[in-house]
């Protein structure tokens, strides 16, 4: 069952980083400092400007991506480690707000910002609690990546962006957990 929602975790974040970056080739003059990246579904500043496939693939992507992370979550469940059930929650809530922020893009406001919040912080925290069922170096690699994830957080809310942008810094709070569900599906194959 480990194996299988590992397995589902990776395929649900592959696809949503291709489909992200297909999405970025096909938006017109995207950056990935200047831009968010729920740009890609809309753009709002003043008014909202939506370009078409981008949004399609983007919002397809991340409602993929959900179910995905909900399956995981429903077999790392079915495998019956205690210790994994708040990584199963987390999971569950980072699935629910994922498909969220498929079904409000930017154009709906604050209820977009609130599913954003959600994905980063839980996505952060199972990162972080991936710990208690990983073996060393992974479970160290994830704590590193779930707080790299925290700290960038707060960073952005203070609009402290490094340099790299308001979309360079977003990336810096996104791509981490990525990697770590990514990494979670080759840990189970290797060590269950």
């Amino acid at each position: 069952m480990r194996r299988l929602a590992g397995l589902l975790l990776f395929l649900g974040v592959l696809q949503l980083l291709f489909s992200i970056m297909l999405a970025e080739f096909l938006y017109p003059g995207y950056s990935v400092s200047r831009n968010y990246i729920s740009d890609l579904d809309a753009t709002c500043r003043n008014v909202c400007n939506v370009f078409q496939p981008s949004s399609s693939i983007f919002n397809s992507s991340l409602i993929v991506t959900a179910i995905f992370v909900v399956a995981s979550g429903y077999f790392y469940y079915r495998s019956r480690v205690s210790k994994s059930r708040p990584l199963v929650i987390l999971l569950w809530i980072a699935g629910i707000a994922a498909a969220g922020v498929g079904l409000f893009p930017e154009t709906t406001g604050v209820i977009h910002s609130i599913f954003s919040v959600i994905v980063f912080f839980s996505m952060a925290f199972a990162a972080i609690l991936s710990f208690r069922v990983t073996r060393t170096p992974l479970n160290i690699i994830s704590v590193l990546l779930g707080l790299f994830t925290l700290s960038f957080i707060f960073l952005y809310i203070d609009k402290i962006y490094l340099g790299l942008g308001a979309g360079g810094a977003e990336r810096f709070i996104v791509y981490p957990v990525l990697f770590w569900a990514v990494s979670s599906n080759v840990y189970f194959r290797i060590h269950i």
